[in-house]
């Protein structure tokens, strides 16, 4: 197994209606690269995982916690294990890198879909 992937060969994952990810899986972590379509909402969840982030294109409307911050791309966050968040991108929809530690096991029974070519900026 090689060490390179790249995001056009990964499978998309549907992570909700509007949500899909491409994701690599390490010892003890796992880094994906998220599309949000237009004014999708992410509804308020948690997990174990500690999520890190970076906006690559796009805007959105994060809320971590009790707090709320208009996106712009270069802007990053944290979110520590279990913390409540919740997104929703612009009109233009949204691109973000994101980490995940430990490895994000619960999406493997989510839904595959058809690789479609990835442009990136």
């Amino acid at each position: 197994m090689s060490a390179f992937s790249n995001t056009s060969d990964l499978t998309p994952i549907k992570i909700w209606d509007g949500v899909v990810a491409r994701a690599v899986d390490g010892a003890e972590a796992t880094l994906a690269l998220i599309d949000l379509e237009p004014n999708t909402h992410v509804p308020e969840h948690h997990h174990a995982n500690e999520q890190t982030g970076i906006l690559i294109g796009g805007s959105m409307s994060f809320t971590i916690g009790d707090e709320t911050k208009e996106i712009e791309p270069g802007e990053m966050w944290v979110i520590p294990a279990d913390v409540p968040h919740s997104v929703v991108s612009g009109p233009e929809g949204a691109r973000l890198a994101e980490l995940f530690a430990p490895p994000r096991a619960d999406w493997a029974g989510l839904e595959r879909l058809s690789a479609t070519p990835v442009t990136l900026p």
